[in-house]
């Protein structure tokens, strides 16, 4: 079925089904050129009021709609995203900043999420059953769902959002970052041709925004990706009315590579796992240690690699890496510059800012600063890591351990029976052998310690949009 839709059309933020004008707008900046880009709607404390009173009743009726049509809905939904991806995608590179190759994998990525878990099976559990009593585990929604939504992947991480809440009966109201409004505010107008009114709502605004929504008494839980500065402050706004909260937030992932990996082919991969998206993922490679005897061959073949990308707009063919997205990041990233010089760190590619028309830095390697420097124990954000080295393989493990983060982690080396048992050590969410950043929408994702709570897709997702109840049904009188 062919939908008819126009992406370039006025960017409105949608309550109870309609376009809801606001008296004062915003407007973002394409991150590659700075120019200002189309207007948007700054929310108030009544247009958030009024989406809650919309989401509520809409919730009655869609909390009981067959699970079968809910799915039969989202799925429909992901179909007319497939028809304007290109669309999407073009979106996606003006607002955000990366290159278009990468832009395309996030648009096909957002709408695998959708599919791929309105396939995942949400069944009651039958915990007991005997002559005199079943008692069964099912899963009920929740009510009405915040998606607090960054602007690194503005559109994965929004419909990552929405399938699962949709899916189990819930209603949504999407904010998307006011640095990245234009793609959330389109999935959300997109989505009122298959959603009765009120089930997908949105809210455009600035600062103001998060607060009213993580504190209001009508929403029932808050699903949040950000830092985690940020999401503590939303768990501590969420927690004076008990909301459900479910935080992503950053990471400062180690690398492990033993000796006797293929040098060229792992510095390739984990160069691109370090500096993809200019360095502005919760995933990326933060901290890499190598193997002191294989040390500076395999510091040497990193910077080879990292010397070959293209740092330009992202919207042009042959860029590599684009730009910071917008200036408070662009802002902190160049403290860490600022630093190599007052803390004397060896630089072994890049290190400087040159001037741009956008938010630009060359990705930069720092060769062995100090274990406790700010640029090991702190997450940048950004295209700048160190490389450290070490000997002993207790001490690596121990060192990677040695962070209040564990989103991710990756053991790179031949020995496949050393990367599991390394692995199964390390203090994070997600660990890879010999790769890193593989997601899968039907496997859960979530951090250890300050890099989050909860977990987002697969079963354990969707149910971290329900409540459990259990049934304790007698047989016989």
């Amino acid at each position: 079925m062919t939908v008819e839709f126009d992406l370039k059309s006025i960017y409105v933020q949608i309550i109870k089904g309609k376009s809801a004008p606001t008296k004062v707008t915003r407007h973002g900046l394409n991150p590659a050129t700075l120019e200002a880009l189309p207007e948007v709607p700054i929310a108030t404390p009544d247009d958030l009021d009024s989406a809650v009173d919309a989401a509520k009743a809409a919730y009655k009726l869609w909390s009981t709609t067959p699970y079968e049509d809910r799915k039969k809905a989202v799925v429909a939904y992901a179909d007319a995203l497939d028809q304007y991806k290109d669309q999407f995608r073009d979106l996606l590179v003006a607002e955000q900043g990366k290159p278009i190759p990468q832009a395309s994998q996030e648009t096909e990525a957002a709408i695998l999420w959708i599919r791929k878990m309105a396939e995942l099976p949400l069944l009651e559990d039958v915990i007991e059953d005997d002559e005199t009593r079943t008692v069964i585990t099912r899963y009920v929604p929740l009510g009405v769902v915040g998606a607090i939504v960054p602007w690194n992947f503005p559109l994965l991480l929004a419909t990552g959002k929405i399938a699962p809440a949709l899916l189990t009966g819930n209603v949504i109201i999407v904010k998307p970052s006011p640095f990245t409004p234009y793609c959330g505010l389109k999935l959300v107008e997109l989505a009122q041709k298959f959603f009765p009114p009120g089930v997908v709502q949105s809210l455009s605004g600035d600062d103001d925004l998060g607060p009213w929504l993580t504190s209001h008494p009508g929403i029932d839980k808050i699903s949040f990706t950000g830092s985690t500065a940020t999401g503590k402050r939303v768990l501590q706004s969420a927690s004076r009315t008990l909301k459900r909260v479910t935080l992503e937030l950053g990471g400062n992932d180690p690398a492990i590579v033993f000796p006797d990996v293929d040098i060229e082919k792992v510095a390739e991969k984990v160069a691109f796992f370090a500096f993809l998206n200019s360095g502005q993922i919760c995933l990326n490679l933060k901290r890499i240690y190598v193997h002191s005897s294989i040390y500076e061959r395999f510091r040497d073949a990193l910077v080879r690699q990292v010397n070959g990308y293209t740092i330009g707009d992202g919207s042009q063919p042959g860029i590599s890496h684009g730009p910071l997205q917008n200036t408070m990041q662009y802002s902190r990233v160049k403290t860490f510059f600022d630093d190599i010089e007052k803390q004397g760190w060896k630089v072994a590619t890049g290190g400087k800012i040159e001037a741009s028309n956008g938010y630009m830095i060359a990705p930069t390697i720092i060769d062995r600063p100090p274990e406790d420097s700010r640029i090991v124990v702190e997450e940048p954000f950004g295209p700048i890591v160190p490389l450290l080295s070490w000997d002993d393989e207790a001490d690596v493990i121990e060192r990677a351990n040695n962070t209040t983060m564990g989103l991710g982690a990756s053991i790179w080396t031949a020995d496949l029976d050393r990367a599991a048992r390394v692995a199964r050590q390390i203090q994070a969410g997600n660990v890879w052998t010999n790769d890193h950043f593989s997601l899968s929408p039907t496997a859960p994702f979530g951090g250890h310690k300050e890099s989050g709570i909860g977990v987002e897709w697969g079963l354990n997702g969707l149910k971290a949009f329900c409540n459990s109840q259990t049934l304790f049904l007698k047989k016989g009188p």
